[in-house]
């Protein structure tokens, strides 16, 4: 099998059978695309650990950041493994060669101060102010991804319950609770301002022509908020997921609760938000202590 026609399968099976996203997948065929280019295999079968060494050794000597180099070695190593799986391969060249060595960032979250500012701010005597509270209170209140919050549908939500079901990456699906804030938000909401539906798929949050929500759409109604709110610097809909997964743990959440709940696949992925609250905690004693 020629590497070309290796990258073809396993590309093929990433997005099909892992679920994979399109943006993930375009950047391992870059990523691969640019190994065959610069270490040019004559077969999946002939590369060494040793071609591997040399790949990431002329990354690096390009000035390509350790992130990026470590997603490359990530697809290289899914597509070998994908061969030993799959194809019935005899050996792994990337098995002995460890990743890059990266410093992971903290994300920028918000302060509770500024989540209650967000809440307060829409108002909620008019149609279009209690569907943009209702997004807040249920994306602060379950965690949630943009898309996933956006694409939710009536059948999802189980208020009597108190829940919602979401299909995430890789068309996994989840349980996330909603507490009463939201729970109550969404009852009023979908009672008072959502108008009626026709099926149970239906969207559950629309535009004002009822159509579905879209994640351009609720961009522009946070900036809004925001503004509203008297929070002028940058904020995404991602940083009110933070300060979800960040005010659990500093409340006593355990880590494998809170990675069910984001819908991490890897644990690891969650144990960022550890170091996001010591960081936080040890802001807060530099602040307030007498000798901090």
């Amino acid at each position: 099998m020629t590497f070309e026609q290796a990258v073809r399968s396993y590309l093929t099976w990433a997005r099909v059978e892992r679920g994979l996203g399109a943006n993930t997948c375009a950047a391992y065929q870059r990523d691969l695309t640019d190994f065959s280019r610069r270490v040019e295999p004559t077969s999946a079968e002939g590369v060494t650990s040793e071609d591997v060494l040399r790949w990431i050794a002329l990354r690096a000597g390009d000035g390509i950041a350790p992130r990026s180099q470590a997603r490359g070695l990530v697809a290289l190593r899914g597509l070998f493994r994908h061969l030993l799986d799959e194809h019935g391969a005899q050996r792994d060249p990337t098995s002995l060669v460890e990743l890059p060595r990266i410093g992971r960032p903290l994300p920028h979250t918000l302060t509770l101060d500024e989540v209650e500012a967000l809440l307060g701010a829409p108002d909620r005597s008019t149609s279009i102010g209690l569907r943009d509270a209702t997004m807040l209170e249920v994306l602060y209140a379950t965690g949630l991804r943009v898309s996933e919050l956006v694409g939710l549908r009536l059948d999802q939500i189980y208020l009597e319950a108190g829940y919602v079901r979401v299909v995430g990456k890789g068309r996994k699906e989840r349980v996330v609770p909603l507490g009463d804030h939201a729970r109550q938000a969404l009852e009023t909401y979908l009672v008072s301002a959502r108008g009626a539906a026709s099926k149970p798929g239906d969207p559950v949050f629309v535009s004002r022509l009822k159509r579905a929500m879209t994640r351009q759409g609720f961009f522009k109604i946070l900036r809004g908020v925001a503004a509203t709110a008297g929070i002028f610097r940058p904020i995404s809909p991602h940083q009110l997921r933070h300060a979800f997964a960040t005010h659990l743990l500093e409340r006593g959440a355990d880590l494998r609760s809170l990675q069910l709940m984001l819908g991490h696949a890897d644990i690891g992925t969650t144990e960022i938000y550890t170091h996001l609250s010591k960081a936080r905690l040890a802001r807060i004693h530099a602040e307030h202590h007498p000798r901090g």
